[in-house]
């Protein structure tokens, strides 16, 4: 066939004759072009489209991100024959292919942000100015979330604030994250914090929003340490009564609730466009992709469901969560064995009620080194299956909720004021405690003269919590080890939570302690032995390796791309 098409342009080029130069400058009247787009505002919102879609690109907020960050953390377990495993042992490098992905999906976005916000401009055509600045900002706030994603995964870019047109443009020197932040991300927020508005009507649910630029902005400021400003930001969203923490966190992870008053930042899917089409591609055509459907399913669902696990919970976040104690007088348990975020987030091997309208056997979904599959963002809840073809499911992903935002505001104001800022840290954190039905951190410090348990501290290995009191710094400690694992777990944010705290070899190696007393203690493990239930001889080992190879200066960030340094002379 391709030589059959070749012969054939060869044959209407030798026909041409004279006419070759006239030929070859026509242009196609039915096709779209930089002189005849750009001329409406209904172009510009087609353009702003485009930008949104690039948000559903895998690497950016699907199951590829997911499997390979959360993995490296200490949430997340695989085994050994999937290809997430290079990222549990840190054995990944410049030619991995999410090192790769990742970088080139961001720049999809970026490059078509850019186009946005350098035409939205210059154009000439009638829009007024109001509508200008929200076409602006919306492209602008898109464009800082994917340099925050690259200099938060890659630690530095190449800034490209304009399109590229010559070559040299194209061959531009890194940036540090630093300079890069100062530049382009801060300022690109705050111009869309003025434009924005707090919320959008019902026809355009997805748009970013003020709320959104100020929880992001909030979240850079946090990352650098600029905690005043931090909290600044973050109490702006809390005070603005736009956002409301839903009854029941499962509200979060289904495609019932989607844009609820939860979220802040949220990604749509369709799991039904593009009958037949896998998910997953990054090509954003119409009818010919698979990026309108999250492909979640392939990395979260079991096996006998029609998924690979290939991101499994890691015994420590099992333990955390089966260990997270509900509170009897919190009205919300009622008739309920597991806290609700427990119920929302895995189904351990004895879990609460139907899982993919089964009840729970071993046989039916688990491996002997399995002790739980994750929930969230699965269609466990709602179908017997999922599609082990297409990988298929339209739930929307929630990139900043305002659980989030609140437990990243206790975090900031912890930093900023101290042990003066203990209560009214407390007070964020107990609101998505209680929202979880477990106990509350002050219901603690009540019954325990002052002190509350340190939850991350394994109760299967050591026998009991050590109880220490409710300063600022343990308080810190909680939010990093046990409230944001426990509400935030396999949602992305974790390894970049471990990295900015310093924290990650601390934790593998605490990780690794913890596997080497369970398989010396293998003796003790049955079917029957709580709280993981498996059996002695089937232990997963994920933190040997890890805890081994890691090193700050080579994992903290991802290389460069192989591609990308081959392609440009200045990297």
């Amino acid at each position: 066939m391709k030589k059959i098409i070749i012969s054939l342009i060869s044959l209407t080029l030798l026909s041409t004759g004279c006419n070759e130069d006239k030929f070859l400058t026509k242009v196609n009247p039915n096709t779209i072009t930089q002189e005849t787009f750009w001329n409406s505002a209904a172009d510009f919102q087609s353009a702003l489209t485009t930008v949104y879609g690039a948000l559903q690109f895998p690497s950016v907020s699907g199951g590829s991100r997911l499997q390979n960050e959360e993995v490296m953390t200490d949430l997340g377990g695989t085994d050994s024959w999937y290809p997430g495993f290079t990222f549990r042992v840190l054995t990944f490098n410049d030619a991995t292919q999410y090192v790769n992905d990742k970088w080139n999906q961001l720049y999809i976005g970026i490059f078509r942000a850019n186009q946005v916000i350098e035409r939205i401009q210059t154009t000439d055509i009638e829009l007024s100015t109001n509508e200008k600045n929200e076409i602006e900002a919306q492209a602008k706030a898109l464009r800082a979330f994917f340099y925050f994603e690259l200099v938060n995964t890659y630690g530095q870019a190449v800034l490209h604030t304009k399109v590229p047109v010559e070559k040299e443009d194209f061959k531009k020197p890194l940036v540090t994250g630093a300079e890069i932040t100062k530049q382009l991300i801060i300022p690109d927020l705050e111009f869309a914090i003025e434009n924005l508005p707090l919320t959008w009507s019902n026809s355009d649910m997805g748009r970013t929003t003020k709320g959104m630029a100020q929880s992001l902005l909030g979240k850079v400021q946090l990352f650098n340490k600029n905690y005043a400003d931090a909290a600044k930001h973050f109490k702006a969203v809390i005070d603005s009564k736009v956002y409301r923490l839903e009854n029941d966190p499962m509200a979060n992870f289904t495609d019932a609730n989607e844009f609820n008053s939860e979220s802040i930042f949220e990604v749509a899917f369709n799991g039904s466009y593009g009958a037949g089409i896998p998910a997953g591609n990054v090509d954003d055509t119409p009818f010919s992709s698979g990026a309108e459907s999250s492909d979640f399913t392939n990395v979260l669902a079991p096996l006998p469901k029609g998924g690979f696990n290939t991101l499994v919970p890691s015994y420590f976040i099992h333990e955390l969560l089966i260990n997270d104690e509900m509170d009897p007088d919190n009205t919300v348990n009622l008739g309920k064995k597991e806290s609700r975020r427990l119920f929302a987030s895995i189904f351990p091997r004895n879990g609460e009620g139907e899982y993919y309208q089964l009840e729970n056997t071993q046989s039916v979904f688990f491996n002997p080194f399995h002790s739980a599959f994750i929930k969230k963002y699965t269609n466990w809840y709602k179908f017997k299956n999922e599609d082990p073809v297409n990988n298929k499911t339209g739930i929307n992903f929630r990139h900043i909720r305002l659980a989030d935002v609140y437990l990243m505001y206790a975090e900031a104001l912890l930093n900023v004021q101290g042990e003066s800022a203990v209560n009214e840290a407390l007070n964020y954190i107990d609101l998505v405690r209680a929202r979880a039905g477990v106990i509350t951190l002050k219901k603690y410090m009540e019954n325990n003269s002052g002190q509350f348990p340190q939850l991350h501290i394994s109760k299967q290995v050591h026998g009991a919590y050590p109880m220490v009191a409710a300063n600022a710094e343990n308080i810190l400690i909680h939010i990093m080890r046990v409230e944001r694992p426990l509400e935030l777990c396999f949602e992305g944010h974790r390894w970049n939570d471990l990295k900015r705290w310093g924290i990650v070899k601390q934790v593998y190696d605490e990780m690794r302690a913890d596997e080497v007393w369970r398989v010396e203690n293998s003796d003790k493990f049955t079917v029957n032995f709580a709280p993981l239930y498996i059996n002695g001889q089937n232990i997963r080992i994920d933190f040997n390796l890890a805890s081994q190879n890691y090193n700050s200066a080579s994992h903290d960030y991802l290389p460069i791309p192989s591609n990308e340094v081959q392609a440009n002379d200045n990297l």
